[in-house]
């Protein structure tokens, strides 16, 4: 039998445990993780491009578990009255490649998204920042902003976005949870002076919806809408600028904003600051980017921490998905008991 967690129970776990509890756990592991970043395979993720979107496969192994990740990508989905991201995934044995978890991931995303931008942002955010500018409201947005509150305190946010639905949304759902949310009149007006500013936009396009002459000295990027070929959000000449911090190289190269700059530009991966072996911020004046595309190893972490959450509860149920009859080497006997010939 194979655990499954699904969306009832998955937003049932996350409205008992609580937001904050639940960052606080998933920081963790999603550090952890990164910090062990040799144990892991590690690939750009598989992808399936068509002119409605994209379609992934997001696979990884420490050696002991292997996981998986099926995610869309469908901006136009919501004209339709549908997501633009949908997700499940699987963890299984390496030992014996019995399926052994299964769980929807469209909300585990989004908090392994707003986990992995916290401890990004630990070694690369100037310190005594009290607000936070953010270009995009849609799904993520709530996500990070409460995450970033977990962490750091941030409760000042300044928002933006080209869909005024998206802002009012986005003011309704956080405003009765405390946050002090100023809407801008467009993205100069919400980023103007802001040391930490999240870009997260739906449009899969070489958008520019941030430009050098925008960013304040000393600020740091938490820039997540580029996540396929062809879709950007950062002007080239601010990425020149700034130094530059990715998952791993060769998928952000193909999907991040440095897909923009020379094959040769330099970035600094993620694990190698928390792992203490290279440098993240070297002045207050530095502007920082966390070129996030999302990758495997933070799947693993999210489906890991849900995993061991779980268990001894009720927020699962288990699946007869593997076949298992009592003979190993009889399958067959799985239908010739009960056959009608």
């Amino acid at each position: 039998m194979v655990q499954f967690v699904d969306v009832k129970n998955v937003s049932r776990w996350i409205s008992t445990t609580g937001l904050d509890n639940i960052f606080d756990g998933l920081v963790s592991y999603v550090e952890s993780d990164f910090k062990r970043w040799e144990n892991f395979e590690k690939r750009p993720r598989v992808a399936s491009h068509s002119h409605y979107g994209v379609i992934e496969l997001m696979p990884t192994s420490d050696g002991s578990n292997y996981s998986f990740k099926y995610v869309n990508g469908h901006p136009i989905n919501t004209k339709k009255g549908l997501q633009t991201v949908t997700a499940f995934g699987v963890i299984a044995d390496v030992e014996s490649g019995y399926p052994t978890f299964i769980s929807e991931m469209t909300l585990l995303t989004a908090l392994r998204t707003a986990a992995t931008s916290v401890v990004a942002a630990s070694p690369l955010l100037n310190p005594g920042v009290e607000s936070m500018s953010m270009i995009g409201t849609g799904s993520q947005s709530e996500f990070q902003a409460i995450a970033f509150r977990s962490k750091f305190g941030i409760q000042n946010l300044k928002v933006w976005d080209t869909d005024p639905e998206a802002m009012e949304k986005f003011v309704l759902n956080l405003e009765p949870l405390g946050f002090d949310i100023t809407v801008a009149k467009n993205a100069n007006e919400a980023v103007a002076g802001a040391q930490l500013i999240t870009t997260c936009t739906a449009d899969k396009t070489n958008a520019t919806i941030l430009t050098e002459d925008m960013v304040a000295v000393g600020a740091h990027i938490n820039a997540l809408g580029g996540d396929c070929p062809g879709k950007t959000e950062l002007d080239a000449d601010l990425l020149r600028k700034s130094k530059i911090f990715v998952e791993l190289t060769e998928q952000t190269r193909i999907e991040g904003e440095i897909q923009q700059l020379e094959a040769d530009s330099e970035v600094t991966e993620l694990w190698t600051v928390l792992r203490g072996s290279a440098e993240g911020r070297s002045s207050h004046d530095m502007i920082t980017i966390f070129d996030s595309v999302g990758f495997a190893i933070e799947d693993f972490s999210v489906l890991r921490y849900l995993q061991n959450s779980v268990q001894g509860t009720d927020y699962f149920e288990e699946l007869d998905l593997i076949a298992e009859p009592s003979d190993p080497k009889n399958l067959f006997s799985l239908i010739s008991e009960n056959a009608v010939w």
